[in-house]
């Protein structure tokens, strides 16, 4: 009789557009990963990768494999059937452009999970996770806010998509909350690691009386270019305070091993659905790194009032009022920004000085 009901719930699952595999105990579910740059790039790919290792040492029914530098867009479809050929369940496309990739080969195989960093399409099989990035980019500019003496911060950008809009947009906001005379300014290297554009960039903001530089690609040479120059940096991606500790003011940085766990005990216990996740500091997907040996007591104790304040909902970072770049007022005093608006964030907050490529 539960062989037959086992049966008829099987049917009824696939009739739904999804077939949920069920695990024993002692079952393995192999997981693969797809990086856009090395796997030890010092930034995003690494930070995804040390999340696969924590994956791996937390979940002992977990075997995971990573392909690096995967080329964004069609080329990686190859790289994905491959995988599933081989046995894999699970697939993390870990960057912005794999998702039309993800999203074509998921049609092809409902037994199998894929789950997209950042994007925005879904299937039954096929779910988006990210992290609410900004309120870590706004405590960071706090600290860089308060610590600068030129009021002139650098701000290297990879590609003017909302993600990295959303960054530079929140960061300001904290910078000019403490600071109103901060001005942050933006160049884009259309490359998310690219190592030579970033040092140049950086080198640009110092010679134009930068004092403090924000990494927003994947790679540390716009930190080793202010660190040659003397100056303050702000860290992406990971906590690099160890490398930088003197330059480094603090790290904006990602934890993605607490999602991929947390996915892969729903995959093994047939409870996974498909979902649009966006976590917050209060769940511990985004993080602010360790403070850089410079940074005062006064200064960090009003940031970690700040981040607890976020962690409680009692502090909204694109609560109004919020004007554009040109002085037109877009949040109202009282209002928040919606998320799907900050999703889409196509225009520069009051400080910052660039433009938005269409």
């Amino acid at each position: 009789m539960k062989k037959l009901f086992m049966l008829f719930l099987a049917v009824v699952i696939v009739s739904f557009g999804f077939s949920y595999t069920t695990y024993a105990k002692q079952d393995k579910i192999k997981v693969a990963f797809l990086y856009i740059g090395p796997h030890n790039d010092g930034g995003w790919s690494q930070a995804h990768d040390e999340g696969r290792i924590y994956l791996q040492k937390h979940l002992p029914y977990v075997i995971t494999s990573y392909s690096e530098s995967v080329p964004e867009g069609a080329p990686c479809e190859k790289v994905v059937r491959d995988y599933i050929h081989k046995g894999y369940k699970v697939i993390f496309g870990t960057s912005f452009g794999f998702m039309n990739c993800l999203y074509n080969v998921a049609k092809d195989y409902p037994d199998v999970v894929f789950e997209h960093c950042s994007g925005y399409k879904t299937r039954k099989n096929m779910g988006t996770y990210f992290g609410r990035m900004y309120q870590v980019d706004y405590l960071a500019g706090l600290v860089a806010g308060m610590m600068t003496k030129s009021n002139y911060i650098g701000f290297v950008a990879p590609f003017p998509i909302p993600e990295v809009v959303r960054e530079i947009d929140s960061f300001t906001i904290g910078a000019r909350e403490v600071n109103p005379k901060v001005t942050v300014h933006v160049i884009w290297t259309n490359s998310w690691f690219n190592p030579v554009k970033e040092r140049s960039a950086a080198e640009t903001f110092i010679a134009n009386g930068a004092d403090i530089i924000v990494s927003g690609c994947d790679s540390p040479a716009s930190i080793e270019a202010a660190k040659k120059a003397g100056i303050y940096a702000i860290a992406y991606d990971r906590d690099i305070h160890n490398m930088f500790p003197k330059t480094v003011l603090t790290s904006r940085a990602w934890n993605w091993g607490v999602y991929y766990v947390k996915v892969l005990k729903e995959v093994h216990d047939g409870t996974w659905k498909s979902e649009k996740y966006w976590g917050g500091l209060e769940t511990g997907i985004v993080k602010l790194g360790k403070f850089g040996e410079t940074v005062p007591e006064k200064v960090k104790a009003y940031v970690l009032k700040r981040e607890k304040e976020i962690k409680e909902g009692k502090f909204k970072v694109f609560e109004g009022p919020i004007y554009d770049q040109h002085g037109k007022l877009m949040v109202k005093k009282g209002q928040e920004l919606p998320d799907k608006d900050k999703l889409s964030l196509q225009w520069f907050v009051k400080g910052v000085v660039g433009s938005i490529p269409h």
